[in-house]
């Protein structure tokens, strides 16, 4: 199969990005270097590209029972407006993907893993509910991740929604740039920022808006190498990486996002269990002594012995050491 392009591939392009397939989408790894978007997120503003990410969308009078039902975390604690991190469980209480919630007054929005849009639709069809609507809108969307300290002041030039009254994990619906989106303030990075949605037919008008709004503070566009290394500073899960169907959301240190007291949902018998019996591994963070990048699968030793095996690793700009992410025997 041909690797889909986003919208905005030729900008990207046109920017001299080094492009490698990713989740089925040609995606820009990098601009620059990864050091240095890395650092111009961490310290002004950066633009990522995350239009491979997927989109689903709940209706229907049972909308909020059904998707309480196919995620751990509680969805009824939620308003309009709101989103919520989560993520949606196997029976067996393996992972099938972590996602993100967000409430309308009519419907939800479900934004999953690239890698795994396709796999998540066919799962969720398989468990839908009577009067409940389920539809992948993931190739109508653009979505922008504007993220560091300089986000707000740049998008606050192209648009009347007071952004500062946007708290973290809320959302607004609004024009910017004369474009009507959703305009929410999350992000993968550890820094302030917002995550726009929007029709594609409308990324390069965004885009270049942006841009401009953005000139005095050093914007720039950042790559997904960046995306990663950002990510792993703040110990945030990647799927593929850090969970999967063979991990449970307990030894992932999601047990925060686990609501066993909320009604039944996928899994829950499987986590109840899990939870009771103790898990035997855990999902850490670590830093490396010496020059070598921990990559995934490489196996962790303490005194001779297998302890554990990597998940995640790369270099960390702010701590100037290789760091990652390793499960680890509780033993």
């Amino acid at each position: 199969m041909e690797p889909k392009k986003t919208a905005l591939y030729d900008i990207h392009v046109k920017l001299g990005a080094k492009m490698v397939e990713f989740a089925g989408f040609l995606m820009p790894i990098q601009y620059s270097s990864i050091l240095e978007e890395h650092r111009r997120v961490r310290t002004t503003v950066g633009v990522f590209d995350v239009s491979h990410m997927g989109e689903i969308v709940i209706r229907g009078d049972r909308a909020e029972e059904f998707v309480n039902y196919i995620t751990i975390n509680d969805v009824s604690k939620i308003q309009v407006n709101q989103a919520q991190y989560t993520a949606m469980c196997y029976d067996n209480g393996g992972i099938v993907d972590d996602l993100i919630v967000y409430r309308f007054p009519d419907h939800f929005l479900l934004v999953v893993n690239a890698a795994n849009t396709e796999k998540d639709y066919q799962w969720i069809k398989e468990h839908q509910f009577d009067g409940v609507e389920v539809e992948n809108i993931s190739d109508t969307i653009t979505q922008l991740a504007v993220q560091g300290k300089k986000a707000e002041d740049t998008l606050q030039q192209l648009t009347k929604v007071n952004l500062s009254e946007i708290k973290f994990y809320w959302f607004r619906e609004g024009e910017l740039a004369g474009v009507p989106m959703i305009i929410s303030r999350t992000g993968y990075t550890g820094e302030p920022g917002f995550e726009l949605y929007f029709d594609r037919k409308y990324s390069t008008q965004v885009w270049d808006a942006v841009f401009e709004a953005g000139k005095a503070f050093d914007i720039a566009p950042i790559g997904l190498g960046a995306r990663d290394s950002l990510r792993l500073e703040k110990k945030y899960c990647l799927y593929g990486n850090d969970i999967d169907e063979t991990t449970n959301p307990f030894e992932a240190g999601l047990g925060w996002i686990t609501k066993l007291d909320k009604g039944d949902f996928i899994g829950r018998e499987s986590l109840l269990k899990i939870k009771e019996e103790g898990i035997s591994r855990k999902l850490m963070g670590f830093v490396v002594e010496g020059r070598l990048i921990p990559r995934h699968g490489y196996g962790v030793t303490k005194d001779g012995q297998t302890i554990g095996q990597v998940t995640s690793g790369a270099f960390s700009p702010i701590l100037e050491q290789n760091i990652g992410l390793a499960y680890i025997s509780k033993e």
